[in-house]
């Protein structure tokens, strides 16, 4: 009853946390109710696995030894990633409980469990009850106890968390669920989209896509579905990023154009974001791409490197404000910023511009193409930061992930 409480009391905290940076609008209007209901989905585990590529991140941020890396932690597979590049330290900061539980207990895996093969079980396959045996063996014990609490309690189906990494948390979470429905709408008009898989070449992938996919969003049910706000809480977009990412345009000719880049512009054989979203699993045996973190030519360093890593549970511009000034070189917004009002972006600018050494950088992603600074942060604040156009738009090209429109990166310019 104890950790019932406790688990509930941390629960609403999170709600709190997770409703200062969604809510808009009264809770009594039609689009304060939608915001509400965002953030009541997105409170639990969303992200198995995050969907920015962490191969851009490092090609943009060109991470050196001493550098000081400030990240939104997500599901953690780019902070992580992030450690083979030598950074000397990370900050992953996140609002949802969920994915700091997560991203502790794959520091803790790194640090604890016996080695890759059971690092990978764990946390690439995540299919097996042998999994449930190594937590209680070798990571239980070195967890802080929030951490705990989260992976030891229930689930609303009754089952505790930590039931997911023997049952493919890959599958789980808001994402999962969501990647699993639309196989579901598929299958019902005929497709199987895992037989994207057994493509072996650009032009297969290719295909595929024009034959099964495209036509899918032809379709009424796929047009009115996704022409509703709510249907892509799965994806983590609240109200306000599907205005942005939608810009006028139908949901369904978006996304569209989405699944054909991340189905025919990268080779299968390249593309883990692919293999999760067709097969909602990587590859069998690590047969195929990973995250840099699962790799195991990196598992040493990584193994090494864990302790450079701290976790918070806390909004992104309080844990900058509370950093000594210039003490930070490379700052990760993920696509935080679609969700932002105004005065939101304007105190996050404000908090990076406080923190930032110098030569300092930031990038980020947006559902749009284009950057979403200029006319809603401060010219005052602006001013200070250069937008690296040409090279946001090369590397946003490379990003394997394909969800999003734009990929920038602004750099700290130098005093005169």
């Amino acid at each position: 009853m104890a950790l019932d409480y406790a688990n509930a009391t941390v629960t609403a905290s999170n709600r709190k946390l997770l409703g200062k940076a969604v809510h808009r609008h009264k809770a009594v209007s039609k689009e304060g109710i939608l915001e509400r209901l965002f953030t009541l989905a997105f409170s639990g585990l969303v992200y198995p696995q995050i969907w920015e590529d962490p191969v851009v991140d490092m090609q943009a941020m060109e991470i050196e030894p001493h550098h000081h890396v400030v990240s939104i932690a997500s599901g953690g597979c780019n902070a992580l990633s992030y450690l083979t590049a030598n950074p000397g330290k990370i900050t992953a900061v996140d609002l949802n409980r969920a994915h700091v539980a997560l991203v502790r207990l794959k520091l803790a895996g790194l640090k604890y469990l016996p080695g890759w093969d059971a690092y990978y079980r764990f946390f690439g396959e995540a299919d097996e009850s042998l999994n449930i045996r190594d937590y209680r063996r070798h990571l239980k014990p070195f967890l802080d106890i929030e951490t705990r609490r989260y992976w030891e309690a229930r689930s609303l189906f009754g089952r505790r968390r930590l039931s997911h990494f023997k049952s493919n948390i890959y599958r789980k979470g808001l994402l999962g669920r969501f990647i699993g429905m639309g196989h579901i709408v598929a299958r019902a008009y005929g497709q199987d989209m895992t037989r994207f898989l057994e493509s072996r070449s650009l032009e297969e992938q290719r295909l595929f896509f024009d034959q099964n996919i495209s036509p899918l969003f032809d379709r009424k049910l796929v047009k009115w579905v996704t022409d509703r706000r709510m249907s892509l809480y799965g994806l983590g977009i609240p109200p306000a990023q599907y205005e942005a990412l939608s810009d006028g345009t139908p949901m369904s000719a978006v996304l569209r154009g989405r699944l054909e880049r991340l189905t025919c512009d990268f080779p299968l054989r390249e593309n883990y974001f692919a293999w999760q979203a067709f097969g909602r699993a990587y590859a069998p045996g690590a047969s195929g791409p990973l995250p840099p973190y699962l790799e195991q030519r990196h598992y040493a360093q990584l193994r090494s490197r864990a302790d450079r890593v701290d976790v918070r549970h806390a909004s992104l511009t309080d844990v900058l404000l509370a950093m000594p000034a210039a003490s930070a070189h490379r700052f990760v917004l993920l696509d935080a910023q679609d969700w932002m009002t105004d005065a939101q972006l304007n105190a996050l600018w404000s908090a990076i511009s406080h923190a930032a050494a110098p030569g300092a950088r930031v990038i980020f992603r947006t559902a749009g193409r284009e950057t979403i600074l200029p006319g809603r942060i401060h010219p005052d604040i602006l001013s200070r930061w250069q937008y690296a156009d040409a090279r946001s738009l090369a590397l946003g090209a490379r990003d394997r992930s394909s969800i999003y429109g734009g990929f920038h990166i602004y750099d700290l310019a130098p005093l005169d």
